[in-house]
């Protein structure tokens, strides 16, 4: 018995340390992709820049990351404040989006063919939900809001989002965005079609069918899945309840193996996140995307190439950040926000104040 006691504890203290070290190897290959990103991060674009600022910042509590959250408010506020002095009647609501929508013609990839065929039918979507609804939740996010908050929120109101969120054509050319903006219009206490758009996705894209999934709407299905779990979580910003999105997670679980062969580098990170988002760090999920993830790191460039090779680091910025969160997580913080770090907020761009 006291054999097999040494034996067991033996056992117990090897898997530790190899789990210890597996877990040193992951933080080193998100170091190496950090010291890339950081060392540029102030050449990127104004959106990139925030985007990964505020990851970092939710992620770390670092204030280092505090000048690319001003430029991220800085362009929400600019966003806001054209929509509010001069993109607010429906004319120039049309106007707008037709234009945003122009941008789709001429293309002939999957995933831009299937925006323009049936955006042009809604055009006003581009406004309202790609642009207005995502400066409008960040800076809520922040503990901020427009100074003309409720004229912004009158033009909300004007629209049935129910109409974007359930055409299962919509769903099949917006997915992670549609999941993002029906959470979006939850947190901000304005229509609240979450559970109208997960029964809409799931009739869009049901197991089933899979098989018979282009490589580009396999990718479609899962981005919309994590983004269901983002939004709920208002982007790393509070603990996911497992149960609350058990067909996700089973999906992911049920899954993985092919998620892994057929998915880009950016929906694989994100898949793993969700478990973390969930407090299931352990589960065989978030040890086979890390994987995956580091595998395709490289290491003389110091980042994730796109899957045609190419090592653009603005271009690779969303799919690099995701693999430093999946690589390195460090917890779900409820920041920046004007209350809970007010030197960020001390002088707010033009246009915002406080909630």
């Amino acid at each position: 018995m006291r054999a097999q006691l040494i034996g067991l504890c033996l056992s117990i203290v090897v898997s530790h340390t190899a789990y210890a070290e597996s877990n040193q190897e992951f933080k080193d290959s998100a170091n190496l992709i950090k010291q890339t990103y950081e060392s540029q991060l102030y050449t990127l674009p104004a959106f990139k820049e925030g985007h990964y600022g505020l990851r970092m910042f939710r992620q770390t509590l670092d204030h280092k990351y505090s000048a690319a959250v001003w430029t991220d408010m800085a362009r929400v506020a600019s966003r806001l404040n054209k929509f509010a002095a001069e993109i607010n009647t429906p004319e120039q609501i049309l106007n707008y989006s037709n234009k945003r929508l122009s941008g789709y013609v001429g293309e002939s990839d999957e995933r831009s063919v299937r925006r323009y065929g049936v955006t042009k039918t809604m055009p006003e979507y581009l406004y309202l939900g790609v642009d207005l609804l995502g400066s409008m939740a960040r800076a809520n996010e922040y503990g901020l809001k427009h100074k003309q908050d409720e004229k912004l929120r009158a033009i909300i109101r004007r629209y049935d989002f129910e109409k974007y969120a359930t055409d299962q054509e919509m769903i099949k050319a917006w997915a992670a965005q549609l999941a993002n903006q029906v959470y979006w219009l939850r947190q901000l206490g304005e229509q609240d079609v979450v559970a109208a758009f997960t029964s809409a996705f799931q009739q869009a894209y049901p197991d089933s069918a899979d098989k018979t999934l282009s490589n580009q709407q396999y990718g479609n299905k899962l981005y919309g899945m994590t983004h269901i779990i983002f939004g709920d979580s208002e982007y790393y910003q509070h603990q996911i309840s497992e149960k609350q999105h058990q067909w996700i997670y089973d999906y992911f679980r049920d899954n993985i193996d092919t998620i892994l062969k057929r998915a880009k580098e950016d929906v694989i990170a994100e898949v793993g996140i969700t478990f973390l988002l969930a407090g299931l760090d352990d589960d065989p999920v978030v040890e086979k995307t890390r994987r995956a993830i580091q595998h395709s790191i490289d290491l003389e460039r110091g980042m994730i190439p796109s899957v045609t090779g190419d090592f653009d680091i603005t271009y690779g910025e969303h799919r690099n950040v995701l693999a430093i969160m999946l690589l390195d997580w460090q917890q779900v913080n409820e920041a920046p926000t004007v209350k809970g770090q007010p030197k960020v907020f001390s002088s707010p761009p033009y246009g915002l104040i406080p909630q």
